[in-house]
């Protein structure tokens, strides 16, 4: 019996039934337009060397650099980053920094991107980190000294975070996350790290990390209360969100320059269009254009996605 119109069937024409691929992404042009919007991150900054090789050096081998650059970046600042160009509004970022020269500079550079700085300041060295971004654009990322995280305990305005329409999380402790949680909309990475999760109880609206790093990979039965979405990104490829099943990448058309950096602007994506009310798969079409952009310039921000204010898009 022949199939019926409806029925997807194999390229050869044999009639079998096949399962429909994962949906491509939305052009960035049919996204709807952003309303205004309150969001904010709680989060972690790391100073970046960035050094362009031609590859990831061998034991012994001495390279010549094409190519550095060092900017105040790590996963909390990407993030704030992006939400300012997509919103076109100052965000608000919780972070911390050692009480040192570095951190002094670091705090003058978020702000000039747009950031609103809530600081708690530390008697510690403010972390550095260097990130070897080889020849076709993939990074290898060394962090030195400990990461900073702002705490619940810490004299900040945390009760800002209640009128937010969307927050996302990449440090902090358990009772920081139970206060992000006052936010309409919830996302944190795992790199907030279980232990944090676990112990704040709370249900995040969307778990955003990397697939392809063991070091973000979070089974099921690893939280006591599960998010309402689990995304884990493929990079090109893509990603994979439950419930819904994979998603798919924008092809890029230009070559991609540094990696560093697109994961979180990914994740910037996703939390504005859920906090916007969007549905799944026009925040996952936003998170993937913001990712493909980040990687089309060196750093952490020159290429991030910029959304005209007239327009939301």
């Amino acid at each position: 019996m022949p199939p019926t119109p409806d029925q997807p069937t194999s390229p050869r024409g044999d009639g079998q039934r096949r399962e429909p691929g994962p949906p491509p992404c939305r052009p960035l042009a049919e996204l709807p337009a952003l309303p205004p919007l309150r969001l904010a991150v709680v989060g972690h900054v790391e100073v970046v060397s960035f050094v362009g090789v031609p590859a990831l050096p061998a034991a012994g081998e001495i390279q010549r650099a094409s190519w550095f650059l060092e900017q105040a970046a790590g996963g909390g600042a990407v993030v704030a980053a992006q939400m300012a160009r997509l919103t076109g509004q100052r965000v608000s970022f919780f972070t911390a920094l050692g009480r040192d020269a570095l951190g002094e500079r670091a705090a003058a550079e978020l702000e000039a991107l747009g950031l609103e700085l809530h600081v708690a300041w530390r008697e510690a060295p403010t972390r550095r980190g260097v990130s070897f971004v080889d020849g076709a654009g993939e990074r290898t990322i060394t962090v030195i000294g400990e990461r900073l995280a702002p705490a619940a305990a810490d004299p900040l305005p945390w009760q800002q975070l209640a009128d937010c329409d969307g927050v996302f999380v990449t440090a902090s402790d358990a009772e920081g996350l139970r206060l992000a949680r006052r936010a309409r909309r919830l996302a944190a990475t795992p790199r907030v790290r279980l232990p944090v999760l676990r112990d704040s109880g709370v249900r995040l609206d969307a778990l955003i990390g990397s697939g392809l790093d063991p070091a973000e990979r979070v089974e099921p039965e690893d939280l006591a209360v599960a998010p309402a979405l689990r995304i884990a990104t493929a990079g090109a490829a893509g990603g994979l969100v439950e419930p819904g099943g994979r998603f798919l990448a924008p092809a890029l058309t230009t070559p991609a320059l540094d990696a560093y950096g697109a994961g979180d602007s990914f994740a910037a994506g996703v939390t504005a269009g859920l906090a916007a009310g969007w549905d799944l798969a026009d925040s996952l079409s936003l998170g993937c254009h913001c990712g493909a952009a980040c990687v089309t310039a060196r750093g952490a921000y020159a290429g991030q996605l910029r959304l005209p204010p007239e327009t939301g898009r």
